[in-house]
């Protein structure tokens, strides 16, 4: 057992990081007029989630917001794209390195925390709808809902309703203020969060009718036919890309903690055959009847997620502070003596793993939706980046031959290191944006007969920079793949 601490003790409790800032890049537009063909951006809208508001380690902030892929197309194509600004260190929390100690290896060990502070709007007065529609948090429905901004904004704990739509009189909906502005081109990346709460949550929670399953696929297509109904222009001048859903399970908030601790298992199974690996709660239950085996969690073959990490120093204590953190009276039959996540009676909680069963919701759910959107794309005339296709090709070519290489720069889904996701393991850095603003660009070009130029990924910040009031320039070095066995999330 001590063997088995000992190499839990290396998941250091953080929360989340920053992502440095960022210097100008006007020089990103393409001298001239562009050649965007058939497409016209006169009055280009941008209609989504958190993925076209550019969060990114866990935050709405301007350093991110000047580099998602929507302002990113806007400057290449110079377009006027107003956005709801915010200050960094930006709202939600943003992620920080707070302690980095160096080894023989490189960096060995990382400790990721909060930053206490919160930006603030730059330009909330803005007298119109922002070019910007992307909020943090939204689902599908969210964008023909016509509840109260800052109602909604309250009851979902969300500020960001309230932050990017901010009065009825722009509209009532996302949609109806989208339309305010009489949009010549439109992107449409919405469905994200139909899955990934569920997914998120370990299952414990969802986005349909009963608050515990995904979206249906009935109900994400009624909506998605809605929004395009609504979108599309008769005179066919305003034009439409769209994006598909990727897989959220090939994420690093998936598949960064379960290969670490089955390492971790099987290290001390060899001074104690008698430990069977880890127990799982699965959905319903207290007493575990879910048993992952090491294989199990170094295939990822069940998914831990990284909000669970910060208890995997934990495995096989006799602990309760999962049930203390959360408030949450100890269960009948729990047992808090039995060393965690080891015994049946202590087990891994569910909000912690997506098991099989789980994961086979989550499948079914973006095939459903993916399905959807190609079909509606499709009979609209709208182009689709199959953004699920691209960020899955990533992760393949990763596990066979190595990273995929844009403009010199290497990335893969690997936490940390792989230079596509951000510290929170969900949404891209600033280069995993470029990535994906010129695979739009390439949909544009294609579908609507444009030449417009790529971004030059190598131009725009890198993936992962430490704060500067806290280490110098010597610490801003490549991490080693060690780093992963030392780094935990909350």
């Amino acid at each position: 057992m001590k063997t088995l601490n000992k190499i839990l003790a290396s998941f250091l409790l953080c929360g989340v990081l920053i992502f440095t800032a960022c210097e100008d890049r006007s020089d990103l537009t393409a001298p001239g007029k562009p050649n965007s063909g058939s497409a016209d951006f006169t009055t280009m809208v941008s209609i989504g989630n958190s993925l076209t508001a550019a969060f990114a380690n866990n935050a709405l902030y301007e350093s991110s917001q000047e580099y998602g892929y929507t302002n990113l197309i806007a400057k290449q194509v110079g377009a006027n794209f107003v956005q709801p600004l915010i200050t960094d260190p930006g709202i939600a929390g943003r992620l920080e390195i707070s302690q980095v100690i160096l080894g023989s290896s490189g960096i060995e060990n990382v400790v990721i925390a909060p930053n206490a502070n919160i930006g603030s709007p730059i330009n909330s007065t803005y007298a119109a709808p922002y070019n910007n529609l992307g909020i943090p948090g939204a689902i599908l429905y969210d964008l023909v809902d016509e509840t109260d901004f800052a109602a909604k904004s309250l009851a979902r704990k969300n500020p960001f309703f309230q932050v990017v739509l901010r009065d009825t009189v722009f509209g009532k909906s996302v949609v109806k203020q989208a339309l305010k502005l009489n949009p010549t081109f439109v992107t449409l990346w919405i469905g994200n969060n139909d899955v990934l709460g569920y997914a998120t949550s370990g299952g414990t929670r969802g986005t349909d009718l009963t608050g515990t399953k995904p979206t249906d696929g009935a109900t994400f297509a009624f909506l998605y036919n809605q929004v395009a109904t609504a979108l599309n222009d008769p005179t066919g001048k305003r034009k439409v890309v769209t994006a598909t859903i990727p897989n959220v399970t090939a994420i690093p908030f998936f598949t960064t903690v379960g290969p670490k601790v089955g390492y971790a298992i099987s290290q001390a199974q060899a001074a104690n055959p008698a430990i069977l690996g880890l127990f799982y709660q699965k959905t319903g239950e207290t007493i575990a009847s879910g048993l992952a085996t090491t294989s199990d969690l170094l295939t990822n073959k069940v998914l831990l997620t990284l909000t669970g990490s910060s208890y995997a120093s934990l495995i096989g204590q006799a602990t309760d502070k999962f049930y203390t953190d959360n408030g949450i009276p100890i269960p009948a039959g729990i047992d808090v003596t039995k060393p965690f996540g080891l015994h049946p009676q202590n087990p891994w909680p569910n909000a912690f793993i997506l098991d099989l069963d789980e994961q086979a919701n989550v499948s079914a759910a973006v095939s459903s939706f993916n399905s959807t959107i190609q079909s509606v794309a499709t009979a609209n005339g709208w182009g689709v980046v199959d953004i699920n296709k691209i960020f899955q090709a990533i992760k393949d070519k990763e596990a066979t031959t190595g990273p995929t290489y844009y403009d010199g720069v290497p990335f893969s889904t690997t936490f940390l290191s792989g230079n596509l996701f951000s510290l929170d393991g969900v949404h891209p850095t600033s280069q995993g944006y470029a990535v994906v603003a010129n695979e739009f660009i390439k949909v544009i070009n294609t579908k609507f007969g444009g030449k417009l130029p790529l971004i030059n990924v190598s131009t725009i910040p890198g993936s992962i920079k430490l704060s500067k009031e806290k280490f110098n320039k010597k610490y801003n070095i490549k991490i080693s793949p060690n780093a992963l066995s030392t780094v935990s999330y909350f």
